[in-house]
């Protein structure tokens, strides 16, 4: 079963239980992948699962930033709202790297390629990306890489 297919089975499941948030979480997924679809010209359930998490991705970083710009404005309330739908959308992503493991990651990475200076974080941080391959967001695959070349 395809990531699309399991969302689709979830969105009926909440249809039929009532939960109004999860229904409107998958409904907006679903919608964003459909518009996705739309630009690529082919169908949402011909998508293989790393472009389903793509457009996860993007929605996942869309609610984080909502969250810090309601929390700004102090707007406590939508910012709940948002992150109960980014810890329900944060469920169909593969697992992340931890912390400790990608510090390792990116520390042999710098080792390989004789990285050393503040200078190369650009360059390394395009060497890490591709080993990392979306297990950890580049911010902080960055951090790290900042931090060990300083």
């Amino acid at each position: 079963m395809t990531l699309y297919e399991t969302v689709s089975a979830h969105l009926k499941e909440a249809m039929k239980s009532g939960d109004t948030l999860r229904r409107d979480t998958l409904r907006l997924f679903q919608s964003a992948l459909k518009n996705v679809a739309i630009e690529k010209h082919k169908s949402p359930d011909q998508f293989s699962d790393s472009e389903v998490e793509d457009v996860l991705k993007r929605l996942v970083k869309q609610r984080k930033d909502s969250i810090e710009q309601f929390r700004a404005g102090s707007r406590e309330d939508l910012a709940l709202k948002e992150e109960a739908e980014l810890n329900l959308l944060s469920a169909y992503l593969p697992q992340a790297m931890g912390e400790e493991e990608l510090r390792v990651l990116v520390a042999s990475a710098l080792k390989t390629a004789g990285m050393t200076t503040k200078t190369q974080v650009g360059q390394a941080m395009g060497v890490v990306m591709k080993q990392v391959a979306g297990r950890a967001s580049g911010d902080d695959v960055r951090r790290i890489v900042e931090m060990l070349l300083s």
